[in-house]
Parts: structure tokens; sequence; C-alpha cells
């Protein structure tokens, strides 16, 4: 944010000539989910030795996927008025895309500080087009959360700290993806078995019974990415990981944070419950030439 100071606030500054800001959503949510997938998700987090990463990154990347499609969508306004400046973006530059989602009309503001639409909650992806072309503007809608507090009152590291504050620092989002250090002590025991993202704020959050369903196959859940039990993703080599994660959003992490945080959570499913085989695979990685990884596992090997 220091970096790029008022560059977020003013797209000209960003991309000399902007005059309009076309913004767009894409749905996320795997073609085959069922209509009952929130309990499903609940479930998935009662299930200790399960390995839950959110479900937006269980398919293909979505900078790839939504990035194309808006320099299509380019290409077709070309198409029909010439050749204009234009630049795409999807969380890939200083772009406040909440802001300019919510100033445009596609949705409000959550409490969690997502962007809530009231036919599609909060399960889609933010893109935009930087565009030179003067464009009449939309009109932003109203807030619809009310009174609720669902989202602040779930999240299981208390990082949601008033309505449309989070403090990035506690959020697992955060500290599973972006963050490259230790994990602080007092947050391991609440990440649970959320080895990459979080999704906790948006399963509490009701207008998520609205949750659109993707329309292309590229979300559709990978295998490994669902399901999969931490033991058998903590065995994945470097080279195991690199070929499973190609094209995937979770590669960005890296082989070391991703040992990381499953060590996180095979300790927390060690606790008031022995279980060999993660003793063992945990075991098996005390001695990794990581610091970051080898600090992880003796905490984790510590909780049984």
């Amino acid at each position: 944010m220091a970096a790029h100071g008022l560059k977020r606030a003013r797209p000209a500054e960003l991309v000399p000539g902007t005059l309009s800001v076309i913004t767009a959503r894409m749905d996320y949510l795997p073609r085959d989910t069922p209509p009952d997938w929130v309990d499903h998700e609940w479930q998935r987090l009662q299930r200790p030795g399960e390995a839950i990463v959110s479900v937006y990154a269980r398919g293909r990347d979505y900078h790839k996927v939504l990035r194309a499609r808006l320099q299509q969508l380019a290409d077709r306004i070309a198409a029909q008025i010439g050749p204009f400046g234009h630049r795409v973006f999807t969380d890939s530059a200083p772009v406040l895309e909440v802001e300019l989602a919510s100033r445009s009309g596609i949705g409000w503001r959550g409490k969690h500080t997502l962007t809530l639409h009231r036919e599609a909650g909060s399960m889609f992806f933010l893109g935009e087009i930087y565009v030179d072309l003067q464009l009449p503007p939309s009109e932003p809608v109203t807030d619809h959360c009310g009174t609720c507090s669902a989202c602040i009152d779930v999240c299981p590291t208390q990082a949601i700290t008033g309505p449309q504050r989070v403090d990035a620092r506690r959020c697992i989002s955060y500290l599973t993806i972006e963050h490259a250090g230790p994990i602080p002590l007092e947050l391991r025991a609440p990440m649970g078995n959320r080895i990459y993202g979080c999704d906790d704020c948006q399963l509490a959050c009701p207008w998520n019974k609205f949750a659109q369903r993707a329309t292309l196959p590229d979300f559709d859940v990978r295998e490994g990415f669902a399901g999969a039990t931490m033991v058998e993703l903590f065995g994945w080599s470097e080279d195991e990981f690199l070929r499973r994660t190609e094209g995937s959003a979770i590669r960005r992490i890296g082989h070391e944070r991703w040992l990381r945080n499953l060590a996180v959570g095979l300790g927390n499913a060690l606790r008031g419950k022995p279980d060999p085989a993660i003793t063992q695979a945990l075991q098996a990685r005390a001695e990794h030439p990581s610091a970051l990884v080898r600090e992880h596992v003796a905490w984790a090997l510590a909780q049984g």
C-alpha cells in the first residue's frame, strides 16, 4: 500500500488516460455444488483429518480465467467501436476492487468487507477494465446487512474487528496465503484444519443461500483439493506439489508454506486424539531443510 499510494484510489494515476472503469463479477461455486453445500462445508470443518482448501481455490487459478474473459470482452467492445485504451485487472494491481464494485452497483460491502449481491451472495470474483472512454455511471445499491453480525461472530480468530473492518494479521486467509513467516502461536489452534484460505464468514452469511454456480468448467474441483486428508497432502514432494498445483492459485504459496500450513492442521488434529499416521507423517518432516517447516512440525508433534 505504501509503494502505490493514491494509485489505489485514483485510477488515472495507475493507468493514465482512464476515464471510466467497467466492473464485472464471475461466480465460482463448482458446477456440481449441491443445494446444501453450506452444510457440507461446515461438516468438513468437523473432520479434523480432512484438509480444507477455500472453495474459490479448488479449481483453476481465477486470475488466469477472469483476466482472459475480461480481455475477450475488451476485444468485443473494440470490434464494435474501434480501438480504445484499456487495461484489465483481477486482484492483480493496486485496484480497490470492492469499492469499485460497490460504486458501480455490483453489490455492497458486507461487514466481512467482501462484496455482497442480493441474488448471488459473495461467492464470486471481481474484475475490472480501465478504459479511456467516458461511460455513463451506474448507480450503487444500498446496504442490506442490517443488524446481522453472523460473519463477525463466526470468525475463528476474531479477525473481523467491527463492521467492514478486518485485521489481516489475524485473518486465516492472510496467514495461510500471504504471510511468509511463522504462524503466530495463539492463532494456530483456531486455524483448525484450514490449510489454504478460510470461508467461515461467507458460510455464515445468510445471503449466500443465493450463491450462483459457475458456468465454466475451470472452477470444477481438482483432485486433492476437496476431501483429501492432510496426511496425504503433507506427503507431497515439492515436484508433486508443483505438478498438482499447475494452473492453480495454490501454487503461489510454494511448497514450504504448504507444508507449514499442513503442519499446523496436523498438530490441531493430534490435539486430544493420538493418531499414529499423523505422528509418523510429521516425524518424516522433522529434519526438513526449511527452518520454518521444522519449527511448525515440532510444534505439531508437541500437540499429541
